[in-house]
């Protein structure tokens, strides 16, 4: 077997491969020698097959095999004497395509390699942890937004007409050409006006409505609705008003405790203390973490694959296009192009990751098992009554187990990282943090 190196430019890597005919027939001929003992055939007793009988019925499966074994024996062996690390999948080509028994098997070898990450000394890294405090102020702000949404209604003014937001309490009959249709009839019907829980254009015509008041309201089905019987049907609906309230907070108390689960207000707020530290938290965890990687971006310079860059800036240009146009869901749309922008983010990333994975390999940094169950039962919450189908699903593919696992590796090594930087903390307000969070996303 001969390996020649054909291209070494900057960290991409070629080579020319030649399986030598008389290799493959060795092979060939040892697995055949090796399989003899245990064929049976017709008209030959076990292990009695003669060889040149094997080879013509055997011959060519098994020599495909004995080019694969030999081909992938080459790549590794080379992989392994040379210490390169592919950044993809290599691309392996059969070059002789014109190939039948008895000829050598020529093969080209293409690849980019990974990088030599330079060793960095993450204690030059300076950060400054932002810590935030709830204040009395945060804490009655949250009780008024919790009060906000455990509100309650009193009847407005006599001959006060609805607003927006209101509650209106009205019997209502709903006919298509003239035929009512079940379901939709009801009698004293709590609708707050703006929560958008009827039929598009029905909330909207209530308003300006006052008590004892009969109307019809005219709307059209949507063409995606649920009963297949009124879909994309106009209807009416007789209504009569039979109150107007407007909304009213619910009192700090006791009893607004007892509805969010506390036994009284002071257990509430403790409550409140304890989500807001960690909401905090985890805020100031992302403005260190920022800080982190923008001290990585300066400490560490080393070339990158071309090919790894170049993917993860047309991943870049795909997502903002969808994010600018978030009406086209499919990918039938102009090809993208690239900017300067897009590849120096791409660069970026593609270079940090590539730091992150150095630094998690060296220092044996993993993901447990534990955790990983954890993010995957996080993530199932978000599908209620299917969290089980769910988390077999997660448990049977390898690209989402990547996916959840990618971030929590990224945050160990992050704070792997920061164990060993120059912290410094600063106190500062909610309102101060959420800038800098705010500053973030401007990024």
């Amino acid at each position: 077997m001969q390996v020649t190196e054909t291209l070494n430019e900057g960290l991409k890597r070629a080579y020319a491969i030649t399986v030598s005919a008389s290799e493959l027939e060795e092979k060939v001929n040892t697995k055949l020698t090796e399989a003899q003992p245990n064929v049976e055939m017709k008209g030959f007793r076990k292990g009695k097959v003669p060889m040149a009988l094997l080879k013509k019925q055997f011959g060519k499966s098994i020599l495909g095999e004995a080019m694969q074994e030999s081909i992938d024996g080459a790549m590794n062996d080379h992989f392994e004497s040379s210490g390169d690390r592919p950044a993809m999948q290599p691309d392996v080509k059969m070059t002789n395509e014109d190939w039948k028994e008895g000829d050598d098997v020529e093969v080209s070898l293409n690849y980019e390699c990974l990088p030599a990450v330079p060793e960095a000394d993450f204690s030059k890294i300076k950060l400054e942890k932002l810590v935030a405090k709830a204040e009395d102020k945060d804490i009655e702000e949250a009780l008024g937004n919790l009060a906000s949404t455990a509100q309650d209604f009193d009847d407005r003014k006599k001959g006060s007409k609805a607003k927006d937001g209101d509650q209106v309490v009205i019997n209502f009959l709903g006919k298509v050409d003239g035929e009512a249709f079940e379901g939709g009839a009801a009698d004293d019907y709590p609708l707050v006006l703006g929560s958008n829980s009827f039929i598009p254009g029905f909330e909207e015509q209530l308003v300006g409505a006052k008590v004892g008041e009969e109307m019809e309201v005219k709307v059209t089905f949507p063409s995606e609705y649920g009963a297949d019987n009124l879909a994309g049907k106009d209807a009416v609906f007789e209504c009569k008003i039979n109150a107007v309230k407007a909304p009213k907070a619910a009192e700090i108390d006791d009893e607004l405790a007892k509805k969010f689960g506390a036994e009284n207000l002071d257990g509430l707020k403790e409550q409140i203390t304890e989500r807001l530290g960690q909401e905090f938290s985890g805020a100031a965890r992302m403005v260190t973490k920022r800080q982190v990687m923008d001290e990585l971006d300066k400490l560490v310079d080393f070339d990158l694959p071309p090919t790894l860059v170049k993917q993860e800036a047309d991943s870049i240009a795909h997502q903002l296009w969808h994010d600018e146009n978030p009406d086209v869901q499919g990918h039938d749309h102009p090809e993208i192009e690239t900017t300067k922008e897009h590849n120096e983010l791409a660069e970026r990333r593609v270079r940090l990751g590539l730091l992150l994975a150095e630094v998690g390999q060296f220092q044996e940094i993993s993901v447990t098992d534990a955790e990983m169950q954890q993010a995957v039962m996080q993530q199932a919450q978000q599908y209620p009554g299917q969290e089980r189908e769910f988390f077999e699903y997660v448990q049977s593919n390898q690209q989402m187990l990547q996916q959840l696992r990618a971030p929590i590796f990224e945050d160990k090594v992050i704070d792997y990282i920061v164990e060993l930087a120059d912290v410094s903390e600063k106190e500062v307000s909610k309102d101060d943090l959420q800038k800098a969070v705010e500053a973030l996303e401007k990024d």
